[in-house]
């Protein structure tokens, strides 16, 4: 299975010059990180806030068979029903990925 909307700084290119300001920032502990110009995150951002606003993931064109009727059903409100299909397929996947996560969790607290 291919990658699943991640990506890491890992796949970033540095430059040796950044690189070495990376790791020595890596080295610092945090308690002498100054702060003072980041505002503190509230709540309201938390509520607020949208995972990967900005990312835009890799189209891939396949053939897929499907049942008649769900195609129709998928093209009832016009254009646009390819990206629907997507959008119903990527909701499948978070809740499966979600339950999965959650079952880990369940997993690694009784052990």
């Amino acid at each position: 299975m291919g990658k699943i909307v991640r990506s890491t700084l890992a796949d970033v290119k540095l430059t040796p010059k950044l690189r070495r300001e990376a790791e020595k920032l890596a080295a610092m502990p945090d308690d002498s990180i100054d702060f003072v110009d980041i505002p503190p995150l509230t709540e309201r951002f938390w509520k607020n806030a949208i995972r990967n606003a900005w990312y835009r993931p890799r189209k891939q064109q396949v053939t897929l068979r499907i049942d008649a009727d769900v195609l129709a059903w998928l093209r009832r409100d016009g254009k646009g029903y390819e990206s629907r299909l997507n959008g119903l397929l990527r909701d499948a996947m978070l809740q499966q990925l979600r339950g999965k996560n959650e079952q880990q969790r369940g997993k690694k607290k009784s052990a």
